[in-house]
């Protein structure tokens, strides 16, 4: 199930629901010089399979501020609730598939979360990211993971799979300890995760702008060719409706 917190409206990934989009008939070539003139979009991705997850927690708080704070367009994906079926590259044609495609289209930046599992994500987020790869080239990503050890691999491993996909990076991710961090109201009590996680809200804001508006300026114009950017200009076709 997806969240849209900008609406507050639930996207039923097992109804025939498709993702709405806006500015369907504006030109992409409008598009300001570094960045965008429009809102940037954000979707947050819980990636944990327990009930009343901190990271999944984290992550709509970080929303809820883009949103409040700097306009941001937010959508939550709950992976605990969207049933995406084990990646197999010979099959794509699940209809959550399809429908999660269309959101990560409309988004401009992401923030990605998940528990630490032996030092590593766990696997419903590992799933995910298997599943796509052309949907974060030139966007921004955050991570936080909700571990008793930091996380660093865990968030070192979430990079690495973006970086294969031509996504960028926050060079910090945000580490959670549960009841160390929360309270019983799942209220934060650390004055220091408070900061970080309004630190990832603004940063993802005005770094994602500055990123993606400028991928969108090369994947435009057919004069630059020196650019990672002029690879993905065959999916403006399909893409275009979504990303204006």
């Amino acid at each position: 199930m997806v969240i849209n917190s900008e609406t507050n409206k639930r996207f039923d990934t097992n109804d025939n629901q498709r993702i709405e989009t806006i500015s369907r008939n504006e030109s992409l070539n409008s598009l300001g010089n570094y960045g965008m003139n429009r809102p940037i979009r954000i979707v947050g991705v819980g990636g944990s399979m327990r009930e009343g997850s901190f990271s999944t927690i984290a992550v709509k708080m970080v929303l809820d501020l883009s949103k409040n704070n700097y306009g941001a367009e937010t959508n939550l994906v709950d992976l605990r609730q969207t049933k995406l079926p084990i990646y197999n590259p010979d099959d794509s044609s699940h209809n959550n598939i399809q429908k999660m495609g269309h959101l990560l289209e409309w988004a401009d930046s992401f923030i990605l979360a998940s528990p630490d599992y032996h030092g590593s994500m766990s696997g419903i987020m590992k799933n995910f990211l298997d599943h796509f790869w052309e949907e974060f080239a030139g966007k921004t990503f955050g991570y936080i993971c909700a571990s008793h050890e930091k996380g660093l691999t865990v968030m070192d491993q979430m990079r690495t799979a973006v970086r294969q996909c031509y996504g960028w990076s926050m060079p910090y991710g945000v580490s959670i300890d549960g009841e160390e961090d929360f309270n019983d109201q799942t209220e934060i009590i650390n004055n220091s995760l408070d900061r970080r996680l309004k630190m990832l809200a603004r940063d993802l804001v005005v770094y994602g702008s500055l990123i993606r508006g400028r991928f969108l300026q090369d994947i435009t114009n057919d004069d630059v060719s020196d650019t990672f950017a002029a690879r993905y200009r065959s999916l403006l076709i399909k893409q275009k409706p979504l990303i204006t």
